[in-house]
């Protein structure tokens, strides 16, 4: 339960906590960001502390772990942020940035994975054969109480709806911003009839003049990220129940949705590039659940 309950807390002061303009600038916020990580953090020591040694204790079991996981997550973080500075603005710059990101999220969960071994009496060996256990055959049967199934449960719906959307921005991040939240592209056509009269003959010329033009979405809308949420809880359902081929039927569904955009090549790669993106993750997150819960 130690690990699952302080990897939700990370989760949720990361994603859930985070506005805009936090993420932006990060820097900028970092001590509103480290309080967010020091409440979400101390509450789920606290929970911790109670039910597995009765508020014992007091400085072992919940001083010590929050000034660990509060210090590392934020060496952790300016390092990220101290590194993200020497990216060069090209291309391939976001692909760069989900790198660090993944980097930084793993170096998050082996901190709160050392604090559990460290300060909680949990051994490495136990909490590998343990998640082996899981992942097995028999693992349904084996083993999530009712409290660490329902923490799992939530861990998968921040990491495919808030934490997979990320990603999916990093990764269409170097194509145009434009693409993000294009419509649809009009061409109107205007004729015109010159006639000229004289007394030898009547002449008419026909003018045709095409004007394009280009719709765009309200971004504040976030119609696309609510889909991809969506989308991925779906897939994840579908992954559970062994429903494979119906997860064919989404992207068809996307396709016929976006069917006049497609027309654009550079928007029907990003349209691609973005629904199989959020596609294969929600597959991994199903067959996850699937090996750990069923």
């Amino acid at each position: 339960m130690s690990v699952l309950l302080l990897l939700l807390a990370h989760l949720i002061a990361d994603f859930w906590l985070q506005t805009d303009s936090m993420i932006n600038n990060k820097m900028k916020h970092i001590k509103k960001h480290m309080l967010h990580h020091l409440i979400t953090t101390g509450l789920a020591l606290i929970i911790i502390w109670g039910y597995t040694y009765h508020f014992s204790k007091v400085i072992n079991y919940l001083v010590f772990p929050l000034l660990f996981i509060c210090v590392t997550h934020l060496i952790i973080d300016v390092l990220k942020l101290k590194l993200l500075d020497t990216i060069k603005p090209i291309d391939s710059h976001d692909l760069k940035k989900l790198g660090f990101f993944l980097v930084d999220q793993a170096l998050h969960l082996a901190t709160l994975i050392i604090t559990c071994i460290v300060f909680f009496d949990v051994k490495a060996t136990t909490m590998m054969t343990r998640l082996l256990q899981l992942l097995g055959e028999n693992g349904g049967t084996n083993g999530l109480n009712v409290v660490n199934t329902l923490l799992f449960i939530i861990i998968i719906f921040i990491l495919a709806t808030s934490v997979s959307g990320h990603m999916i921005k990093l990764i269409l991040g170097s194509l145009p911003s434009e693409l993000a939240n294009f419509e649809a592209e009009f061409t109107f056509k205007n004729k015109t009839l010159d006639a000229k009269n004289s007394s030898e003959s009547r002449l008419e010329s026909n003018f045709t003049e095409e004007y394009h033009y280009l719709t765009y979405s309200n971004p504040l809308l976030s119609r696309g990220k609510l889909i991809g949420y969506i989308e991925r809880l779906l897939v994840i359902l579908l992954t559970i129940v062994g429903a494979y081929p119906s997860i064919a039927f989404i992207i068809a569904a996307k396709s016929i949705a976006r069917f006049k955009q497609l027309d654009d090549r550079n928007w029907a790669e990003y349209f691609l590039l973005g629904t199989l993106s959020s596609i294969f993750l929600g597959l991994l997150l199903g067959l996850l659940v699937r090996a750990i819960v069923m």
